[in-house]
């Protein structure tokens, strides 16, 4: 009967429910069990010191055991407790101040909020305990990347390693900051280490596969970047239907191929220049994608069918992922996909749109500051941290002569227009914008988007329009490195920041190019 009790209080507390499996926890024979789970619940139920009471005293019977506050986590987080989270971590930090997993709990947790400044001091009381601890010691050099401090990052992590050479995550850590930092030859050194220690892991090919695309060795990173499938929940259809890598000479009429969902936005965006490599071949493709794609992609021509992933897939001779077209066609003449433009807003939706942008004979400059926030995923959150600009950092805009500024921006970024730098005039069209073939129709009336690295820089560019894209320091693969153009967008341009955060100088250069008319020469008629 006790355990029964405990497995429908866990229950309840993976839905969030934790006043209730408190009350029933409360009423439950002592065990070490029922106590971890009514910390839990206390935590749930901010009720802060009780919950670090009987964490600690768990933690103190199982020194050599995984801290139960991690458990915590995993049951707070997902129901946007973190206050309460963090509240408990720091009370069990303060009552067990020796135990070093205390400050690695709590310094993952202010990094992941993008607190770093906080992290570092956190981490750094426990490195003062344990100079060379190994989950303590990445923590901290990935704080310090994310704070631009890349140099004093690889130097901890190589101290890591002198006391940790057989550690597969560091050498990782390391090929990742060496990869940020633009050091690729010496990042896909340690992605070799790393693999020598673990072959055959998944996440870490992949990683390997990110660098070799960045450093431009695209059909071995294609290739390589297959490995993805095999993580947890990549792979959703069966893998004998899975497409083969097409010979040169592929014939592929009668057959019917699924390209499915995978990615953000720009992924797809970017993947559907090899549609009409596939259509050209006689394929008869069908497309499961986002609705807000779903106009675009219809207007491309020779698509059989659009769906969104609350469909049933159709009847299908060979299933690919979006993010596997460059390496299932790496041997066909249309390896490099379609040329620019290979997307085109709808003619009646260009002339509806026509009165919602400035008229006259002014620069029409469309812009884009920041991405698609995602707190519930930290990685991605911590990313678009970094490629996003607040908006007041674009004040020199506001002074330029000859300019008119239209925001394509949407999601928690625009709200920053409440709060403009004086005498900036933004148009807003955005809030009446259904989808993305309403924003392309918008595009295709501008002389120029500029945009940080997010999903309409892809659609410019794959529209033929001019675009400049504001770049982060640790750039995504896809733009390679030291580079201002881009193989994938002939009207793209890159200013890339110099140094890690710093987007002064950016739109400093910025507008240095408007005020010379510096554009990138548009492929179609969108200005």
């Amino acid at each position: 009967m006790a355990d029964h009790t405990l497995t429908l209080a866990l229950d309840l507390l993976r839905r969030g429910q934790f006043a209730h499996a408190r009350a029933m926890l409360e009423d439950c024979p002592a065990s070490p069990r029922a106590e971890i789970l009514l910390a839990h619940a206390h935590a749930g139920c901010n009720r802060v010191q009780e919950a670090a009471r009987l964490l600690c005293r768990q933690a103190v019977a199982n020194p050599g055991a995984r801290h139960p506050a991690y458990d915590m986590l995993a049951l707070l987080l997902p129901h946007d407790r973190v206050d309460e989270a963090e509240a408990v971590l720091r009370a069990v930090r303060q009552r067990a101040r020796q135990d070093i997993r205390t400050h690695d709990m709590l310094g993952e947790l202010l990094l992941q909020r993008g607190r770093t400044a906080e992290a570092q001091e956190v981490l750094a009381e426990g490195l003062a305990l344990s100079p060379a601890q190994l989950s303590t010691g990445n923590l901290m050099a990935v704080t310090l990347m994310e704070q631009g401090e890349f140099s004093a990052a690889r130097d901890l992590l190589h101290y890591i390693l002198k006391h940790h050479p057989d550690s597969a995550m560091t050498q990782a850590n390391l090929a990742h900051l060496l990869g940020a930092w633009n050091r690729l030859d010496e990042a896909l050194q340690a992605h070799s280490r790393a693999l020598a220690l673990r072959p055959d892991d998944a996440r870490l090919r992949m990683n390997h596969a990110l660098t070799l695309l960045k450093s431009g060795s695209m059909a071995e990173g294609w290739a390589e970047y297959e490995w993805r499938r095999r993580m947890p929940g990549r792979q959703r259809l069966p893998e004998q239907a899975m497409i083969p890598v097409l010979p040169p000479d592929a014939d592929l009429r009668g057959r019917s191929i699924l390209i499915t969902r995978e990615g953000g936005l720009g992924d797809m965006l970017m993947m559907l220049r090899f549609v009409p490599v596939l259509v050209g071949m006689g394929a008869q493709v069908s497309i499961q994608a986002p609705e807000t794609l779903h106009g675009l992609i219809r207007r491309m021509g020779g698509v059989r069918r659009v769906f969104s992933e609350q469909v049933s897939v159709p009847p299908h001779d060979w299933h690919c992922p979006f993010l596997s077209l460059p390496h299932v066609l790496r041997n066909t003449p249309g390896h490099a996909g379609a040329e620019v433009p290979y997307l085109r807003p709808g003619p009646e939706l260009v002339r509806q749109w026509a009165p919602f942008l400035p008229t006259g004979n002014e620069l029409r400059i469309g812009l884009v500051w920041g991405g698609a926030s995602r707190p519930d995923v930290p990685a991605a959150h911590a990313m678009d941290r970094r490629r996003s600009i607040p908006l007041r950092k674009f004040a020199p805009l506001a002074g330029m002569p000859g300019v008119n500024l239209v925001s394509l921006q949407k999601g928690v970024y625009a709200r920053q227009m409440h709060d403009m730098p004086a005498g900036m005039r933004l148009y807003d069209p955005m809030e009446s914008v259904r989808d993305m073939d309403d924003t392309a129709a918008l595009i295709a009336g501008l002389d120029v988007v500029v945009s940080v690295d997010t999903s309409v820089a892809h659609l410019a560019g794959a529209m033929g329009c001019p675009v400049i894209l504001l770049d982060r320091f640790d750039n995504c693969w896809r733009w390679l490195s030291g580079r201002t153009d881009s193989p994938w967008y002939p009207t793209l341009r890159i200013i890339r920041q110099i140094h890690a955060g710093k987007w002064d100088d950016v739109v400093h250069r910025l507008c240095s190019m408007l005020a010379r008319c510096d554009l990138p020469p548009a492929r179609s008629p969108c200005a």
